[in-house]
């Protein structure tokens, strides 16, 4: 009994340094998990890693932390960053078929950055910066530079506050930088230091599902760090700082499971649940049960402790909500789907269509000229505003009088345009174009480009594989939230999206990347001819070489064995004579 006092007195004691520590550090942590039945029999895994600072977003700020990672707030303060976006990519995310994610990502690196009004020497830091995240991430974005970096003007528009920098009413496009690496691949040596800026690392908590040899098996994964400058009150006079750690994953049940469509945690993640971080203020588990009907009926097991309904912008949600803070845990805990036998197709759930999608290819043969298509979907009955993006490298040189929007046999012209040419090995082509798509429309934007050669030192070590082209992005406001399933704007946790109707829905849709296969030289010919022209020097050179720098001269052996045989032979003519 005196043992089980001690405990309970110890137990009291760290909540109350915990308390105290938050209240005096102002900074909060709150870890979230939404797992969502998606078509096909995929299940999608979002996670959500929030951490607010109500400190000013100053470079003093980040001298001390607490739950806040001091490695990224030096690189944030030295380099005057006033909102950063990173992506790490692995696959395709299928719009048409699985609907809006979270946090929109394109295939391979993306990073985006604001900085602060005022800085000088933008593109050097721009440049040092990159170094930096390339170090604290382990990737390759230290290969970002000039000539794959531009400053969009219509897109990406801050998120968080802008106090300054405004200029006619908008931001200063002067001070964003967007490039993006689409051949970078994520690896376990990505994961490791972005689990490290985590306040419990993947010791405790949700981050302990984060398991390297199960989420690299998936059809989907994205890792995401996310940081800006928020409100810390309605009146929005004074600012705090946000940072968001995402972890996007779509598993094929196919292949996790049994065979069968029945999920668990364990068999997503390898491993149950040990507890919520000791650091969060929330740790939640939301399970998206909204197509759990007649047709399609899975059973939780344990049940939820709570089922949440969300009404917004016209689309109804059902969630299963765990609360993991308040789970009695004697062993790991885990979440178990099980579908009834009389329950729907073995397919899965079937999700309406989103009401704006799009999709691009290659078109043209040979290699002199090719073209890009875009298809855009807006399956919407009203007209919808878009913003079209493409970061085309400085190899494919395009023109702008080949630009043709056509939809449904009609041609569209843009609302708004900004196009600034490309220079070989300098700059990327920059192409941004504002348009007002039909009512339930397919919008065709097709665009030529010529091919080009290369410097032979400028080809990859597989040159024949061919090269990317990184993904379009398109910038719109969604009048309804079907399929859609990111936070508010203002709002930090995923729980923000609750019941939060508005009067627009933001999301940025990227589409694939492209393969390009540019002119090629033979490479294996040097090669065979370094090969063959070695092989003659050695024959040929070798003994001509010995021939005329060598003479032969006999040693002392030698010189014996021959005295030798003379005596032999003198010896043998002289018996011969006499007999």
């Amino acid at each position: 009994m005196k043992l089980y006092g001690v405990l309970c007195i110890w137990c009291i004691f760290v909540n109350y340094i915990k308390v105290a520590s938050s209240l005096f550090n102002k900074d909060r942590f709150h870890e979230e998990l939404l797992i969502k039945p998606l078509h096909g029999g995929h299940i999608y895994s979002y996670f959500q890693f929030t951490t607010t600072w109500d400190v000013e977003f100053k470079s003093e700020s980040f001298r001390h932390c607490h739950l806040f990672p001091r490695a990224l707030g030096e690189v944030v303060a030295k380099h005057n960053v006033r909102e950063l976006h990173i992506s790490l990519t692995q696959g395709t995310w299928r719009h048409e078929k699985w609907g809006y994610q979270a946090i929109d990502a394109p295939p391979g690196a993306e990073l985006w950055v604001w900085f602060k009004e005022g800085t000088e020497d933008v593109d050097g830091q721009w440049k040092h910066l990159t170094g930096a995240l390339s170090g604290l991430l382990c990737a390759s974005l230290n290969f970002i530079g000039g000539h794959n970096s531009l400053s969009p003007e219509l897109s990406f528009s801050p998120t968080g506050v802008l106090e300054e920098g405004y200029v006619n009413g908008k931001p200063n496009s002067s001070y964003v930088r967007y490039a993006t690496l689409p051949r970078e691949v994520v690896c376990t040596e990505n994961l490791t230091p972005w689990k490290k800026l985590l306040p419990c690392d993947t010791k405790r908590g949700l981050s302990t599902l984060l398991n390297a040899g199960h989420i690299y098996n998936t059809n989907y994964l994205s890792l995401g760090i996310h940081l800006r400058p928020i409100c810390r009150d309605e009146s929005c006079l004074i600012s705090s700082v946000e940072l968001i750690q995402t972890v996007s994953l779509v598993y094929d049940t196919a292949i996790v499971g049994t065979g069968s469509r029945d999920w668990s945690i364990r068999s997503l993640f390898g491993t149950g649940l040990a507890g919520p971080c000791p650091l969060a203020s929330s740790s939640m588990i939301y399970i998206d049960i909204s197509q759990n009907t007649s047709a399609f009926t899975f059973r939780l097991n344990p049940p939820p402790q709570e089922v949440l309904t969300s009404l917004r912008g016209g689309q109804h949600g059902v969630y299963a909500a765990y609360n993991v803070a308040k789970l009695s845990l004697p062993h790991m805990f885990n979440i178990a789907a099980q579908h009834l036998p009389s329950s729907g197709s073995p397919f899965g759930i079937n999700i309406p269509p989103p009401i704006f999608h799009a999709s691009r290819y290659i078109v043209g043969y040979g290699q002199e000229r090719g073209g890009i298509v875009t298809r855009v979907h807006n399956n919407y009955r009203q007209p919808l505003d878009v913003i079209y993006f493409e970061n085309i490298p400085w190899f494919l040189p395009v023109y702008m009088h080949t630009l043709q929007i056509m939809s449904n046999g009609k041609k569209i012209e843009p609302v708004v345009k900004h196009y600034k040419p490309g220079m070989e090995r300098t700059r990327p082509y920059h192409l941004e174009v504002g348009l007002r798509l039909p009512p339930r429309s397919v919008t065709e934007i097709s665009l030529r480009f010529d091919y080009i050669f290369l410097k032979w030192q400028e080809y990859p070590p597989d040159a024949n594989h061919g090269f990317y082209v990184g993904s379009a992005v398109f910038t719109t406001s969604l009048p309804i939230a079907r399929n859609y399933t990111s936070p508010p704007q203002e709002g930090s946790l995923f729980s923000s999206g609750f019941n939060a109707s508005r009067n627009g829905y933001p999301v940025q849709l990227r589409t694939e990347v492209l393969l390009v296969s540019l002119p090629t030289p033979d490479f294996s010919m040097p090669y065979n001819v370094i090969c063959l022209a070695c092989t003659v020097v050695a024959l040929a050179f070798g003994p001509l070489h010995n021939i005329t720098t060598k003479r032969l001269m006999l040693t002392n052996i030698q010189k014996k064995g021959v005295l030798d045989w003379l005596k032999s032979k003198l010896w043998w003519r002289a018996k011969e004579k006499s007999e």
